[in-house]
């Protein structure tokens, strides 16, 4: 070999690990996560998982070919925005999101960046997609609710617990998506239910509320779906125990964490569906063409907790559950 083949060569050679190096950087996607909230809550490290799991079956492995930024606000509402800037300003290629206080935040920094989201109940009333077949825009996902489930919710709390007279609706109107309390405004109570709204901003006014309807036999109530209720659902289920109120829940998280039942989305189920979407975005799709999905909703009764209740969960009902814990 002459002097300079050899020399052309060894540069050559020597170039390997750097265009190796290049290649794989070339390969690595960026996403981000953005969550309503904290990192160690169950709910947060079962969509996480959920959603990894989503991914890895699609190809996409943590630290292989994908890296992805999170975001954690804790329940605060206060820590949206910035959580969402923060994001926003990583460069990620896809950003998936969890409720609608999250996606709004996130529009307010960024029209390009795709957003996928995982818990929004209106999509549409919030301005945030065109048509569920055709989003438009650079947001798309998965709807959790129907606002009409709150006369659902009544019809159930009635089933497992004939005596209530008063149903309190509890929720914090500051993150309560409104279409909720028009849904109550509208809702035509069955015969000898009281309808009452229950308005809580902080722990001490859960409390509050929770100790004013049990000071009266039959009371119960229904948790509207929210971040802040969902942060707050370890006060929620204490004191629904301590004051032997009936209660139902909107999602399976709440009867994981010893609440009495629950009718809602499968949030678990959601996140990895939209795994797919992501998917789908980074390899070119736009999130404008991917139509909104509907969830899958389940019925979850946890037994142990009807008895500690003192209430005799219907046969029929326990049949027609997704899942029935004892």
């Amino acid at each position: 070999m002459r002097r300079r083949e050899f020399i052309t060569f060894v540069g050559s050679a020597a170039a390997w690990p750097f265009a190796a190096s290049a290649q794989q950087s070339a390969q690595m996607r960026r996403i981000g996560v953005l969550m309503g909230l904290d990192a160690k809550d169950p709910e947060s490290q079962a969509a996480v998982t959920a959603l990894k799991r989503g991914l890895q079956e699609l190809g996409w492995t943590e630290g292989s070919n994908l890296e992805t930024k999170y975001n954690w606000t804790g329940g605060a509402p206060d820590r949206v925005q910035s959580s969402a800037k923060e994001l926003v300003g990583r460069q990620c290629e896809v950003i998936v999101a969890r409720s609608t206080l999250m996606v709004a935040a996130l529009l307010k920094e960024t029209q390009t960046i795709p957003i996928v989201f995982t818990v929004v109940l209106d999509p549409i009333g919030s301005g945030f997609i065109q048509s569920f077949a055709r989003p438009g825009g650079n947001v798309t996902g998965f709807q959790s609710y129907e606002f009409t489930m709150v006369g659902k919710w009544v019809q159930i709390l009635q089933e497992i617990a004939p005596q209530v007279q008063r149903v309190a609706f509890l929720y914090n109107p500051t993150t309560v998506p409104p279409g909720f309390l028009r849904a109550m405004e509208t809702l035509v109570p069955p015969n000898s239910v009281q309808i009452v709204q229950a308005p809580v901003h902080g722990p001490a006014e859960i409390d509050a509320a929770l100790t004013a309807l049990a000071r009266e036999p039959g009371g119960g109530f229904v948790v509207l779906p929210d971040g802040f209720m969902i942060a707050n659902r370890a006060q929620v289920i204490e004191l629904a125990a301590q004051h032997r109120l009936p209660a139902v829940y909107t999602s399976n998280l709440w009867t994981t964490s010893h609440g009495l039942l629950a009718y809602g989305p499968d949030t678990s189920d959601i996140f990895y569906r939209a795994a797919s979407y992501v998917d789908r975005i980074l390899k070119g799709e736009k999130p404008g063409d991917l139509p909104v999905q509907a969830p899958k909703y389940g019925l979850v009764i946890n037994l142990k907790t009807a008895n500690a209740l003192g209430l005799t969960i219907p046969r029929q009902l326990q049949q027609i559950a997704d899942e029935v814990i004892e």
